[in-house]
């Protein structure tokens, strides 16, 4: 039986060789991975187990969270932009634009949706493992208010918002030992009215990828392809494996679904071939790379701080009512 710590640990880790694994096949059709039959291979510029900006910008997140000893959404902005100042191989084209237009962080995404009227890309989606992880302990309300906060950082479209609340709810079920499947009526029930009919359809049991409407690097079929392959599977790299067999934005989709599984089956789930390769470069913070270890102790670490969190928000302070402000 897996512990609480072991399944956090899952959701980063298992992110983050999801992303890997789906690197190489990025924009690509579907069964290539099934096909070459070979795992964690190179390919597309990227080195075997190699993670993009998805598990970059979810452990920037993370290290903002526990250096700032919670969530400071200037400092997750600012982490963002030195990061994309220092040429990632891989950027999300709106990602960029909001994070070098120069705007302040409490506009850019607002103006860019204002200009564009489209912000609705899985890039919210794909960072989402490590405040995940963090925010768990704090409860249902909680963690999707504050992933509606980190989402809204990069993503002016409500939907993106909504879609990351509802990866962040499942991942704290699964955390919590239950079933994040059985969990969506009650999840689906707290997002946004003008946003819960969509999300319905497509995180309905007898919704597959192939209804899809848009590409899945939108965020609505990005996620419900996540939790489709979960909802097919039996475990953790069958689920990941079948993410990446769909096509499309094959690192973002299996990333999510790596979280999703990794909360759900726990890190020794995640194939040790898989980790032995995984590395994570952090462009734009010196020469540091993370490799499986540094993931491992970022999820304990996560886990530990965002339970002390949640623990103190619940305590009175003297001369002052209990609670988070």
């Amino acid at each position: 039986m897996t512990t609480r710590l072991d399944r956090a640990v899952g959701a980063v880790l298992g992110s983050a060789a999801g992303d890997a694994l789906g690197a190489p096949y990025e924009f690509g059709p579907a069964g290539q991975l099934s096909a070459r039959g070979e795992e964690m291979r190179g390919g597309g510029g990227w080195d075997p187990g190699e993670a993009t900006d998805d598990t970059q910008m979810a452990v920037l997140v993370g290290e903002s969270l526990l250096e700032r000893g919670g969530l400071e959404l200037p400092d997750v902005f600012d982490r963002f932009r030195r990061w994309a100042a220092a040429d990632p191989k891989d950027i999300g084209l709106q990602t960029e634009d909001v994070l070098t237009n120069g705007e302040p962080w409490d506009l850019a995404a607002a103006l860019h949706f204002q200009v564009n009227a489209r912000a609705a890309g899985n890039g919210s989606l794909m960072r989402a493992s490590t405040s995940a992880v963090y925010f768990a302990p704090a409860g249902r309300d909680a963690t999707m208010a504050a992933a509606r906060r980190i989402a809204a950082l990069t993503h002016g479209d409500r939907a993106a918002w909504e879609g990351t609340a509802v990866l962040h709810e499942l991942v704290r079920v699964a955390l919590d030992g239950g079933d994040p499947l059985a969990a969506l009526p009650a999840t689906l029930a707290q997002v946004h009215p003008g946003h819960r009919e969509r999300y319905g359809l497509i995180l309905a049991p007898d919704w597959h990828p192939g209804l899809a409407t848009e590409f899945n690097g939108a965020v609505w079929p990005c996620l419900g392809s996540a939790v489709w392959a979960l909802r097919t599977t039996t475990g953790f790299a069958d689920a990941v494996r079948a993410a990446v067999d769909l096509g499309g934005d094959t690192d973002t989709v299996a990333a999510v679904t790596g979280a999703l599984a990794g909360a759900r089956y726990g890190s020794a789930a995640v194939p040790e071939s898989w980790t032995a390769l995984l590395h994570v470069p952090l462009p734009g913070f010196g020469d540091r790379v993370l490799d499986a270890a540094g993931l491992r102790e970022l999820a304990g670490r996560l886990s530990a701080a965002g339970g002390a969190a949640a623990t103190a928000a619940r305590q009175p302070e003297s001369g002052r009512r209990a609670g988070p402000a």
